[in-house]
């Protein structure tokens, strides 16, 4: 069989671009409104997507002035999406740093008995200081501090997903036994950052856990990736630097003793389409025309560690940045900017305009034939092994996509042209069904592989 494409949708409010909601297709309140979601997971299942993915922080992003702002709770609204859809599998950031194992795992569990076995988890830490005054610090954890809570917090969480063996229920009406009590395993953990007792307060669910998803690209973060991660989403701005990443990451694995299959990544790419590539350009050109770029500059001045009021609109970046070591935040983002700019010797003018569409991933705009072509190239030459599709504006981009991109691919051979036989978010990436951590090997368990072993040497996150 042809090796298959994975298609991921990001789903961000009235679309990638920040001046999405600013044009007169769109609706500035669709951000929450359950309908809005509902429309997009149904274009996206139409599609034959694999997955959507909603981001999250416990935080109020930027300025309430630039874009529509607050979000919905992604795992809540996932489990509507779980009621409105049949097979395409629902990816919800969650925080590492500002949540709790046990009720987190709870809702993971929970929303992957509801959807049937289609939850997946993309780890994150949460960086800056506005994230950790929501939660009674002054300022946010250290860099090391927050990845080796992050750590523990995934060994916690792969402990509690195992605590049910998937036979442990019995349900023997006859005797009165509904459940066996030898087949559930309470962690009993005691570490640096957590003191969990018990076993989880939900059966094992249809995957054993959720499919593990990460979107660092920094070392720590690639470390992490290689050890735990079944999915990558990464940003790369050429097919160079994103052969590079996949090369890498599929070596990490490997040396780890991880079938390098069974990590699939998948870059951000922001299609912009029009029946020709003038269209398609001067599409673009419009969402460019909408950027408040006083919005931009704080966000990019921000990014940078840099004092208000430090960048000029039509000069480049400063000289002097502080290197990447220096950055407690998002690592990998910092340093994807500084070389665009550096690189393609932008204004901070144009680095803004190239930043407005999906903030660092790759935006292209062409016709569905070029951004087939554009897909089909990175797939084909180890650059990827499915792409996170990250449309400028929604639905409409979404729509577009499925229409005209959608049907080339599938003629290609590249991308099911129907789902099939109903399958979990893990089957149909192509990953194993984890082994109970607490069922040796010989036994008659219905687990039919290896997961990490919560005893394993834990490396730190990004």
């Amino acid at each position: 069989m042809t090796r298959q494409l994975h298609l991921n949708a990001f789903l961000m409010t009235t679309g990638h671009h920040e001046a999405s909601w600013r044009l007169p297709e769109s609706d500035p309140y669709a951000h929450v409104e359950l309908d809005h979601y509902v429309r997009l997971a149904r274009i996206a299942e139409r599609g034959t997507f694999d997955s959507l993915f909603l981001a999250d922080s416990p935080q109020l992003w930027g300025s309430v002035g630039q874009r529509p702002a607050g979000a919905l709770e992604p795992l809540t609204l996932l489990t509507a999406l779980a009621t409105a859809t049949t097979h395409i599998g629902l990816i919800a950031t969650a925080s590492t740093s500002y949540n709790s194992p046990y009720n987190l795992a709870r809702k993971f569990a929970s929303l992957d008995i509801i959807s049937g076995g289609r939850a997946g988890w993309n780890i994150v830490t949460t960086a800056g200081a506005e994230a950790a005054r929501n939660f009674g610090l002054d300022a946010e954890p250290a860099h090391a501090q927050r990845y080796a809570r992050a750590a523990e917090f995934l060994d916690v969480a792969l402990k509690l997903w195992d605590s049910w063996e998937d036979d442990a229920i019995v349900a023997d009406k006859a005797s009165g036994v509904w459940g066996d009590d030898a087949k559930v395993h309470p962690p009993r953990h005691q570490g640096t950052y957590f003191s969990v007792e018990g076993a989880l307060n939900v059966p094992r669910s249809p995957q054993g856990y959720p499919v593990l998803v990460q979107a660092g690209s920094s070392e720590d973060g690639k470390a992490f990736a290689a050890r735990y991660a079944e999915a990558v989403f990464t940003a790369q701005q050429t097919i160079e630097d994103a052969q590079a990443f996949y090369a890498d990451l599929k070596s990490r694995t490997a040396a780890g003793g991880r079938d390098p299959d069974h990590i699939k990544v998948l870059p951000g790419i922001v299609p912009v389409l029009g029946s020709t590539e003038a269209e398609a350009l001067a599409n673009e050109q419009v969402l460019e025309d909408h950027i408040v770029y006083a919005h931009g500059v704080g966000n990019l001045e921000n990014l940078l560690k840099l004092p208000a009021g430090t960048l000029e609109l039509d000069a480049r970046l400063p000289a002097d940045l502080p290197p990447e070591s220096a950055i407690e935040g998002a690592k990998s983002r910092y340093t994807l900017v500084v070389e665009l700019a550096r690189r393609e010797r932008l204004t901070v003018r144009q680095l803004i305009g190239r930043l407005g569409g999906g903030r660092g991933h790759l935006t292209f705009a062409g016709t569905p034939e070029q951004v087939a072509d554009e897909i089909e190239t990175w797939f084909t030459r180890g650059a990827a092994d499915g792409f996170n599709i990250m449309p400028a504006v929604l639905p409409s981009g979404l729509d577009a996509f499925v229409d005209h991109v959608v049907p080339i691919l599938r003629a290609r051979g590249l991308l099911r042209s129907e789902y099939g036989p109903r399958q979990t978010l893990r089957e149909r990436y192509g990953l194993p069904r984890p082994a109970n951590q607490y069922v040796s090997p010989t036994s008659t368990s219905t687990s039919t592989s290896t997961s990490p072993s919560a005893s394993a040497s834990t490396p730190a996150l990004v």
